[in-house]
């Protein structure tokens, strides 16, 4: 493409469900601000998270690398400055970077590359989800997991009133200070709707009558997990146990009332920046750091490879970029941080060369490309490391230490059908998991990472400790203290 340089409007959001979006098909969710920025740039229909939970993957979003490069292994594990990230190198090339919501990182303390961190949410304590550290064995069951159901609906909540606040903070930027700047900025805007839990504003919740909501897909006993990795990661993230047919489509209804939440504060964002006059200068990028499983296989929260908690959102507007465009290449966060460097005009050094990720600028011009992209998952819940690479229609998971999983998500997008046991597929199989070597070792990733979470438990105390200490279930809005509930024995 030309080059055009530009400033950078990021906006993150935390937990959308990539199909929960109304220009990716969705019959019924309302999202006019989101489909009319895909309208006017280009969407990737094969986006992912380098990690399907929070830490790990804005870690990866960040420095461009994947987990098993950053070691950020978990949500106990966060980025603490230490690795060099696109806020960093923009910085430091005299680009102003500021960062308005959720960050999850350490510490505000740490250098993490903003000028500045406007009402930031870190990890609790700079220690994060200690009790997800314990794998091995799973604790039965994590505490509080029945509160996800019992207090799903309508009303406020703190997330809700902390999304407001970063609404009006990057309203208030917008307007009195981006025009001040003499090159080209970022402004990384992080909400946390529509993460659990489950409660959205009455006004919202109400354009969902829970009674006409379908139930979740693959919603049959039929369907429980039998993958004895992903079954042992359900039983431990037991959300399901607690809800009644009633009690899904409540939540239901409040998760989408969450979504149209967001993207109502999304379009109070964009129309800021079209009445400061920066629009046309502009690039505007949207997307999520993983998304929800919301009831699909009895599962709830984040945490594996299918498309509902791996696949997210990922759209792209501003100068330069096709209007109404779809680009089937896959991509990931990792293709954030040379991005934005190709936005503001920084050519890669010799590090950021060999990091893994491509402009989107660059792949929103192309046509579809033979691409690889790569997904973790060494957290809680889980008993040895998960991997997911897509390529073209193929999507493969390798679990260490068990079978593989393998989709044809065109002919089976849902994810009903897995092939790996086919010998018709075998060649696909062993080409898939060649893909996956050809980018790390598994093996040598995973017991990188349950030796760093061991040295953590120990430093801890050991298990009996964490399992003592509990579960906060999500991390606090600044100002909010965490409430812990005891996790069952290991």
């Amino acid at each position: 493409m030309p080059q055009t340089y530009s400033n950078v409007l990021f906006i993150l959001s935390d937990e959308h469900t990539r199909d929960v979006t109304g220009c990716y098909g969705h019959p019924f969710i309302q999202t006019p601000n989101l489909d009319a920025l895909a309208a006017r740039g280009t969407r990737f229909d094969a986006a992912y998270t380098n990690c399907p939970i929070c830490v790990p993957a804005r870690a990866s979003l960040h420095t461009g690398t994947h987990v098993a490069e950053n070691h950020c292994w978990d949500n106990a594990h966060p980025y603490d400055g230490s690795m060099r990230s696109w806020a960093h190198r923009l910085r430091d090339a005299g680009h102003h970077t500021m960062s308005i919501g959720k960050l999850h990182f350490r510490s505000q303390d740490d250098d993490n590359g903003f000028v500045e961190e406007i009402i930031p949410l870190h990890v609790v304590d700079g220690q994060g989800d200690l009790l997800g550290l314990v794998r091995s064995p799973l604790p039965a069951a994590r505490g509080g997991t029945a509160d996800l159901a019992n207090g799903a609906g309508p009303g406020e909540s703190s997330y809700a009133a902390y999304d407001r606040s970063i609404r009006d903070g990057t309203i208030e930027w917008l307007k009195d200070h981006a025009q001040k700047q003499t090159k080209p900025w970022c402004l990384f805007v992080s909400f946390v709707k529509p993460h659990f839990p489950l409660v959205a504003p009455p006004e919202f919740y109400k354009k969902y009558p829970p009674e006409s909501l379908p139930m979740p897909r693959l919603y049959e006993d039929a369907h429980e997990p039998t993958h004895p990795v992903v079954a042992a990661l359900r039983q431990c993230m037991n959300y399901d146990d607690y809800f009644t047919p009633e009690k899904v489509r409540i939540a239901l209804a409040a998760y989408y009332g969450m979504v149209s939440f967001l993207d109502d504060n999304i379009g109070k964002v964009l129309s800021a920046l079209q009445e400061s006059g920066l629009a046309e200068t502009t690039r505007v990028i949207y997307s999520t750091d993983h998304g929800d499983n919301l009831g699909n296989r009895h599962m709830w929260g984040k945490s594996v490879h299918y498309e509902e908690a791996c696949a997210i959102p990922m759209i792209i507007a501003g100068p330069g970029i096709g209007a109404g465009q779809v680009c089937d290449t896959p991509v990931s966060l990792v293709d954030i941080y040379p991005t934005i460097l190709q936005s503001v005009g920084l050519s890669p050094d010799s590090i950021e060369q060999k990091l893994p990720g491509r402009s989107l600028l660059d792949l929103a011009a192309l046509p579809t490309q033979e691409r690889a992209v790569l997904s973790e998952y060494h957290a809680a819940g889980s008993i040895t490391a998960m991997y997911m690479v897509r390529m073209g229609r193929w999507k493969y998971i390798h679990h260490v230490g068990f079978e593989p999983e393998l989709f044809d998500l065109v002919n089976d997008p849902g994810e009903i059908n897995d092939l790996a046991g086919n010998p018709e597929h075998l060649k696909t199989l062993l080409r898939m998991e060649g893909q996956l070597r050809s980018m790390i070792d598994p093996e040598a990733v995973n017991a990188n990472a349950f030796a760093d979470q061991a040295s953590k438990i120990q430093a801890q105390g050991g298990v009996e400790v964490l399992l003592k200490r509990g579960d906060f279930g999500y991390s606090p809005a600044p100002g909010q203290k965490p409430v812990f509930a005891t996790s069952l024995e290991a």
